[in-house]
């Protein structure tokens, strides 16, 4: 949503170095003094609370320079783990965090219910299902004067129990337009800033699934994730009506729950990739990681009625998998900020006392030549070669 015409023109910008009180869905922005805040009317909206950019301090007393507040993107951050994430991140006082989601107004609301205190987050609009919208949150970001210091791709779409396939802005098959080839896009673009960062340890982290880890109990409960040759990816995910397949294994058949276990696998190849590919000559640390079963997450929000009420009590106390909210959301901040969690291209996981270890991913997730492949048609199919 815009800004009334009347309070602001469309073609302000703001100083790199200025605050930011608000952004919304066009590219309006607005320089706002550190003294003195006015409200803003925003059409249908709310606006978020204004922030200063992030950077060095000098102390007035040792005139030694501080370390200074880092930024971090986390897409997805209106409701569940990045939602808690961002809120663990933001509590330290040591991060600002962008909150990348689809919703304006839905984050604004979350983060006040959330008790996120003004100034440590902006809110900004992403629509993963839109590469374009993908390209015009990168040039609203940069045109924003912050430095990204990490990149946390966490947003996702689970429709467990859909039997046709629904599409992207672009055509692709929706779970993997937007669980991969969004997030694939955001981080080929937003490597640039991240190279440029001066923080001490950068880094990009892409959620994994346990379940598309066929390695694991979990991952073999049916459909089993697998994505073949790949035939269906490089056919463009655009479904029977196209004479292609919206699976990317190639399958006729198309299966929601498969879907998005076959685009975890995709964000488990490509963070590996992104490693083998820049880690050496950037320093830049890539990771992946499965935060346990938050099994009252809304991502479950499409599975049907019996399933959301028996999860949970199954989780708790049969599997003792169960993990809440909070707890994942302190564990996605550990990877992005704990100084002991710098090694890249890891896929982090947790055991029963909350302590991170390296986990192995299955033979599939950690295929070199998979992960070059799909990197290569992924490329093709957002414009980036």
């Amino acid at each position: 949503m815009a800004l009334q015409a009347a309070l602001l023109p469309s073609t302000l910008s703001v100083p790199k170095k200025g605050n930011l009180a608000t952004v919304v869905k066009d590219t309006a922005f607005l320089s706002v003094s550190q003294k003195k805040v006015s409200s803003l009317s925003v059409r249908a909206q709310v606006a978020t609370a204004p922030v200063a950019t992030p950077g060095s301090s000098t102390s007035s007393v040792d005139k030694k320079k501080t370390l200074r507040q880092g930024v971090v993107v986390i897409t997805g951050a209106s409701s569940g783990l990045g939602l808690a994430a961002a809120k663990a991140l933001a509590e330290t006082g040591k991060w600002h965090v962008v909150m990348a989601c689809r919703d304006f107004l839905k984050a604004a609301k979350a983060a006040k219910s959330a008790g996120m205190a003004e100034g440590s987050y902006t809110i900004l609009h992403l629509d993963l299902a839109s590469l374009d919208s993908v390209r015009q949150f990168v040039d609203n970001f940069r045109r924003a004067g912050m430095p990204l210091d990490a990149l946390v791709c966490n947003a996702a779409i689970y429709r467990p129990t859909a039997r046709t396939p629904t599409f992207t802005a672009d055509g692709y098959e929706m779970s993997v337009g937007v669980n991969h080839l969004g997030h694939f896009l955001l981080s080929r673009l937003l490597l640039d800033d991240l190279k440029k960062s001066d923080y001490p340890s950068r880094r990009l982290v892409i959620l994994g699934s346990i379940t598309g880890n066929t390695n694991t109990l979990a991952g073999n409960v049916p459909p089993k994730a697998g994505l073949g040759d790949l035939r269906g990816l490089a056919g463009g995910l655009s479904g029977p009506n196209s004479n292609g397949s919206a699976m990317i294994d190639g399958a006729e058949e198309f299966d929601g729950a498969k879907a998005y276990k076959d685009s975890k696998i995709c964000n488990m190849l490509t963070m590996q990739e992104l490693h083998r590919r820049f880690h050496e000559d950037t320093g830049i640390t890539f990771a992946s990681l499965y935060p346990g079963c938050i099994a009252t997450t809304g991502l479950f929000r499409e599975h049907i009625p019996l399933f959301r009420m028996l999860f949970p009590p199954f989780q708790k106390f049969v599997t003792k998998g169960f993990v809440s909210e909070a707890e994942s959301g302190k564990r996605l901040a550990q990877v992005v900020s704990d100084p002991s969690l710098t090694k890249s291209g890891v896929y982090w996981s947790w055991n029963k006392d909350s302590a991170s270890f390296e986990n192995q991913l299955s033979q599939e997730a950690s295929d070199p030549e998979k992960a070059r492949k799909l990197w290569e048609i992924s490329e093709k199919l957002v414009g980036l070669a």
